[in-house]
């Protein structure tokens, strides 16, 4: 007989909304989206080609659709948002529409068996795509829980056929100041880049993310494809991805290179080690006036803490 063993993450299956109850209200608000017209969509900074796309919202992958908390409105979600390409504050989702995202090309290179540029729209007429619900963890404390639309970066990992000696995987950010003003701040190490080990890539959990709450991503969270990695602290989930750079040496990243004292490669949620500045032992949801306790791996150790044994002299949660 088989038996499925719980999630220290997953809240019982007698407390999760009924699936009948969640497709009807979809259902109901698709109405609602398309008696706006296209013109709402466009303000909400979703482009022209992921509007086209009839894939939205994705089948919920069974194994990510319960969590231990409600998901965080939608409305706080889409406005409350880090992309310093479009400032070092929260309200960057008028800034953010800057971001031209038609004709998206992505890059895949370094230690792959052909490096090769490639549309996004490309990419996505090989990938199924499928819903997860996920915790997602700022390194500042705040916290909410999304239902992302994506497909796993282990699939991706496949599709740009790296070869065995490849160690990381560097990810980086669009380069364009004429459309990211804070991109002009010329002492920045423009462009983003984030990097993750092999294993971290294409361990389950690795997700890349193209909607959110059943539609394509808003451009200020990342359009039109961005990473989430649940386990670690928000800023390693880069956005806006345009190259996917294969190597056998640890990539510097971003947040790294501007503060290597408080930002370090791994960044794996941990209440025990605070941050230089501030207590890492609680943070606070969206919309709520409570704080609550953080959980080691953001709640997901079940997955990854096998990833970092024999690593106990790395810095695994900066």
């Amino acid at each position: 007989m088989l038996i499925r063993r719980q999630r220290g993450w997953e809240m019982p299956e007698r407390e999760a909304t009924p699936e009948s109850v969640y497709w009807n209200r979809r259902q109901i608000l698709g109405a609602g989206i398309i008696g706006a017209g296209v013109g709402a969509i466009a303000a909400a900074g979703v482009s022209r080609s992921a509007q086209a796309q009839p894939r939205y919202p994705a089948p919920r992958n069974a194994d990510f659709a319960t969590l231990d908390r409600e998901l965080s409105p939608k409305a706080l979600v889409t406005s409350y948002n880090n992309f310093v390409e479009y400032g070092s504050h929260k309200r960057i989702a008028a800034a953010a529409q800057q971001l031209r995202i038609s004709s998206w090309a992505v890059t895949f290179d370094g230690m792959v068996e052909t490096p090769r540029t490639v549309d996004f729209e490309d990419i996505m007429r090989v990938m199924s795509l499928e819903e997860r619900l996920y915790r997602f963890r700022c390194v500042e404390t705040w916290s909410m829980a999304v239902p992302w639309t994506g497909f796993p970066l282990r699939a991706l990992v496949d599709y740009a056929r790296p070869l065995a000696s490849a160690k990381y995987l560097m990810m980086e950010t669009f380069h364009d100041a004429s459309m990211a003003p804070g991109q002009r701040q010329f002492w920045y190490p423009w462009p983003y880049t984030e990097g993750l080990t092999m294993a971290e890539a294409t361990n389950e959990l690795s997700f890349i993310a193209t909607g959110i709450y059943g539609q394509p991503i808003p451009k200020q969270n990342g359009a039109p494809l961005r990473l989430v990695v649940p386990w670690k602290y928000g800023f390693k989930s880069v956005k806006s991805i345009v190259r996917f750079h294969f190597t056998d040496q640890r990539p510097t990243t971003y947040w790294s290179e501007v503060g290597p004292n408080e930002y370090g490669f791994w960044a794996n949620v941990n209440p025990a080690v605070d941050h230089p500045r501030w207590s890492q032992a609680t943070e606070n949801m969206l919309g709520e006036n409570e704080r609550i306790p953080t959980l080691i791996y953001n709640g997901y150790g079940d997955y990854v803490a096998d990833l970092y044994k024999g690593l106990e002299g790395e810095r695994l949660y900066m």
